[in-house]
């Protein structure tokens, strides 16, 4: 099967959405800084419609076009921090956002990111809000369980919580657990269909089946991990344990009577994929044959159909052989490119996909199965193909010998030989950097520099042992192991040993801070953004915020490694080490790595009379989720660096 590609679509992409960048050499920073161009998509379940989320005429909006791309709907959306985009029907869009609220003297936490979901027609009216029309929720939404069609109508699922009393009594706040409501998504009226328990250590969660009924219900309790999947009869279908909460439903099974759960191995920390009979008895082990990394579920049945093998670059795989074909003809029209799929009609016949590959920024496209085509929807960054950095793996050995591998992104323009290098670790520490297109590193790698991003110990996706080699090495062999990455690249001669930056986000921002404190004579500065400064107080607070949950404890204890002394890991406490000038970044609405942490840090650097800036970013969360501050941060990072490293000799 081969695709033909519309030049017609890619030139009217261009005129709408690129007007707002002016491509010099090298591009301005506002290219990388500001939100994508281009977004998210989603298509409607015809395949008849195409929500987009991009930048027209010189404003962020959500558009919907139709298959002749005419253009039915356009809404500003500002700097509205929108997470997701869901089609209800052919009429109706489901736009999850998310805000941070102060919360008040009775939480132990001053703030808190609530999430909403707005419901827009497309045949006009109101623009509403879910759980907007009662005082008896609050907390905003609670999880979305999707959306069903019912006898022509269309209802969504969500999680909400219940105040308690009534309204001539009063209502208040007791139990925060949600509980499961039907919402009809024209009228707005609701139902509850499932109830939360009494206890506030006992987690609960649902599945629904194709016709919106409850089919089985998971309750997690953080004391001992202790699991149970009920059927709707309340009877147990199958029980464990998992200490530190890695169980979930994940779908209902491709065998009828059937679902799919997930947990971890205790022993050897390995995922499984469970098939269970919903009327209980022997569950049958699902073997992909290969590492998964997501499951895939269909909208309507609500069926496991797929999953994602880990890699480099992963490939999405599908369990019946149609879709199998269509996904593999997709790939083989897009050869030599890294190709996502990001949605789908429900023949399968119509997909969104994001492709990226060397010389080019990511690229989404509308793939017509049926008229063997694929149009061009948007492209993320408007950069020439002669702008974007070159990007590969590289892999080392760690000082102890384990194998691991980091991404490098080389500056155009440039020949690959003793570079100035900004070394960027990434977060979590529970997550891995790919070989694509990253803006931070562009942003970069246009200025002069190589970017390095190591996928060091305890990075996700490299196995499970690797993942567990990182528990307790806060500091340690996870911060080595990103410098021995680093000397790597002075032996390879692709970079100058006496020339490099350390710079990252969250864990990060924690190794930034690390790499000129605990470390020394690497580095000659060092940007922290949204970074831990202090580990033991970073165990505390998540703690204490918790409400003590033993889950989030065990889980930290074995991570960070709370039986060794973490001041001897917690830069803020070697302030007087620090052997180069520190820039840190961090929002103040930051609820995930509390704004507190740069601000210690800040307060310590200076009085042990080393150079530091603090840049706070007013109305940013810990994800830098809005345009403005968004460039902000990197504008500062660019001008820190470039004034302590310049990339020129």
């Amino acid at each position: 099967m081969r695709f033909h590609f519309s030049k017609v679509t890619l030139a009217i992409f261009l005129s709408l959405f690129a007007a707002r960048f002016a491509v010099a050499a090298p591009p301005p920073v506002e290219v990388y800084g500001q939100l994508p161009g281009f977004e998210m998509a989603a298509i409607s379940g015809s395949g008849e419609r195409i929500a987009v989320v991009g930048v027209a005429a010189d404003a962020r909006r959500l558009m919907v076009v139709d298959r002749n791309n005419q253009l039915l709907l356009a809404v500003p959306l500002g700097d509205n921090k929108l997470r997701d985009v869901y089609w209800a029907g052919e009429d109706r869009l489901l736009l999850k956002t998310s805000h941070t609220v102060d919360l008040g003297p009775d939480f132990t936490a001053a703030q808190a990111e609530l999430s909403s979901i707005t419901v827009v027609s497309l045949s006009g009216g109101a623009v509403w809000n879910i759980f907007q029309k009662t005082r008896e929720i609050t907390g905003g939404v609670r999880g979305y369980y999707g959306a069903i069609e019912k006898q022509g109508r269309w209802y969504g699922y969500f999680g909400g919580i219940t105040l308690e009393g009534n309204s001539r009594d009063g209502l208040r706040l007791g139990n925060t657990a949600p509980e499961l409501y039907e919402v009809d998504l024209e009228t707005g009226k609701y139902s509850r269909i499932a109830r939360r328990l009494d206890s506030q250590e006992i987690h609960r969660r649902w599945l629904l089946d194709e016709t919106g009924a409850v089919a089985a219900t998971l309750d997690f309790s953080s004391r001992q991990g202790d699991w149970q999947i009920k059927a709707p009869d309340n009877r147990t279908i199958v029980s464990g344990r998992a200490p530190f909460g890695d169980v979930s439903l994940v779908g209902l099974g491709s065998t009828p009577g059937t679902l799919v759960y997930g947990i971890v191995d205790d022993e050897t920390g390995d995922p499984r994929w469970i098939e269970q009979p919903l009327v209980g008895g022997q569950g049958k082990e699902i073997t992909f044959g290969e590492e998964a990394r997501w499951r895939l579920t269909d909208r309507r049945t609500r069926r496991i159909i797929g999953h994602v093998v880990e890699g480099d670059v992963p490939v999405v795989r599908f369990h019946d052989a149609q879709r199998e074909k269509v996904m593999e003809a997709t790939r083989k029209a897009f050869s030599g490119k890294r190709v996502d799929l990001i949605d789908w009609n429900d023949a399968f016949d119509r997909l969104i996909v994001r492709t990226e590959a060397t010389g080019e920024p990511p690229t989404w496209w509308i793939v017509d199965i049926k008229a063997r085509s694929a149009k061009v929807l948007g492209v993320s960054y408007t950069v020439k193909p002669a702008d974007v950095g070159p990007v590969r793996m590289v892999s080392y050995k760690a000082g102890d010998g384990l194998e691991m591998a980091g991404v490098l992104t080389l500056p155009p323009h440039r020949e690959a030989k003793a570079l100035p290098v900004v070394v960027l670790p990434h977060g979590g520490p529970a997550s891995r950097d790919y070989p694509v297109f990253d803006w931070w590193a562009q942003a970069f790698a246009s200025r002069g520099y190589a970017v390095f991003q190591p996928n060091f110990r305890g990075s996700t996706g490299l196995g499970v042992d690797f993942e567990r080699a990182g528990y307790g090495e806060w500091g340690r062999k996870m911060q080595t192991d990103i410098s021995d990455g680093l000397a790597e690249l002075v032996r390879q001669g692709v970079v100058d040993r006496k020339r490099a930056c350390i710079m990252g986000a969250s864990y990060g921002g924690y190794a930034a801070l690390a790499g000129v404190t605990l470390q020394q004579g690497l580095y000659r500065c060092a940007v922290s953004v949204a970074g831990v400064s202090d580990v033991k107080r970073l165990y505390t607070t998540e703690a204490r915020e918790s409400g003590f949950n033993k889950t989030l404890i065990r889980s930290l204890k074995a991570e960070i490694g709370f039986g060794r002394d973490l001041d001897v890991v917690s830069p803020l406490r070697l302030a007087e080490q620090a052997d180069a000038p520190v820039l840190l970044v961090h929002g103040k609405d930051d609820t995930v790595v509390l704004h507190e942490q740069s601000a210690a840090m800040d307060r310590a650097l200076r009085k042990a009379g080393k150079p530091v800036q603090l840049v706070t970013l007013k109305g940013e969360d810990h994800w830098l989720s809005r345009s403005e501050t968004r460039l902000a941060m990197l504008k500062a990072a660019l001008a820190f660096v470039e004034k302590h490293n310049p990339a020129a000799p």
